[in-house]
């Protein structure tokens, strides 16, 4: 679970890799655009980059996106028709694979004009985010991270999804330790320097219940109200967690709510 600072700078190269590939995904998100359009974009950026798509083809993941429209909380499958609307959120996670080590990245965007507690829900599920990537030093262990999320999200009256977390990340897009957003302070593994974790809030407007859907991807909130995920890749170090991948690229352009 521990990289040496060599793995850690060829993880940066991908982290940044896949954070500018959802920044090049974010300047498409506008009403009348189909999901789909978004993921070719993703795939031409990525191989014109000199990577390769890491969720095509992961256990069978039939595209290079996942795009979780308002509801759906993950894995959202890109599609032809599905086409944004105004007032939808969505949630873009990507996975890149260069030079052998992988990079993992979210962000939920607004499509035209979002009602205030919708925005309000992406708001605070950035700052979940940041919150637990404070608590990502040698200091602390993993359920002070996953407080942290969870309390912040609770006390604004939003739900913690508990089926799904976040993750180490290496040579693989998903391995050990996992991430939960919801536990106790003081509990859960002590994290050590050079971990490479990422922490990745979802985040539900209302009740944390959720179901997968029929194509066996996409999950969804049970209630049908909004779901938001934001993700970054940090490296656990004994003062302050260094973030691998930025939401700069995205925020240059694209006013947060």
């Amino acid at each position: 679970m521990v990289k040496t600072d060599q793995e850690i700078e060829l993880l940066r190269q991908s982290a940044i890799l896949v954070s500018k590939t959802l920044a090049e995904v974010g300047k498409l998100i506008r009403p009348g655009v189909t999901t789909l359009e978004l993921d070719q974009r993703a795939e031409e950026f990525i191989r014109d980059n000199g990577g390769k798509p890491g969720f095509l083809g992961y256990r069978n993941f039939p595209k290079t996106l996942c795009t979780s429209v308002n509801s759906q909380v993950v894995h959202g499958v890109p599609s032809k028709s599905i086409i944004l609307k105004n007032g939808d959120i969505i949630a873009v996670d990507c996975g890149v694979v260069l030079n052998g080590y992988c990079g993992d990245c979210a962000y939920t965007f607004e499509v035209g004009e979002v009602d205030e507690t919708t925005r309000k829900l992406l708001k605070v599920t950035k700052e979940c985010l940041f919150l637990g990537i404070e608590k990502a030093t040698t200091r602390f262990r993993m359920g002070d991270v996953s407080f942290a999320i969870q309390q912040h999200a609770e006390n604004n009256r939003f739900s913690v999804v508990r089926e799904l977390v976040g993750h180490g990340i290496g040579t693989a897009i998903h391995e050990k330790p996992d991430v939960p957003n919801h536990g106790r302070r003081g509990a859960g593994i002590r994290l050590q320097k050079n971990m490479v974790l990422c922490i990745e809030p979802m985040i539900n407007k209302g009740k944390r219940t959720v179901f997968e859907e029929r194509d066996g991807w996409a999950i969804r909130a049970k209630d049908n109200q909004p779901s938001a995920h934001y993700e970054l890749m940090v490296v656990v170090k004994e003062k302050q967690a260094e973030v691998l991948s930025t939401f700069s690229f995205i925020e240059e352009y694209y006013v947060s709510p």
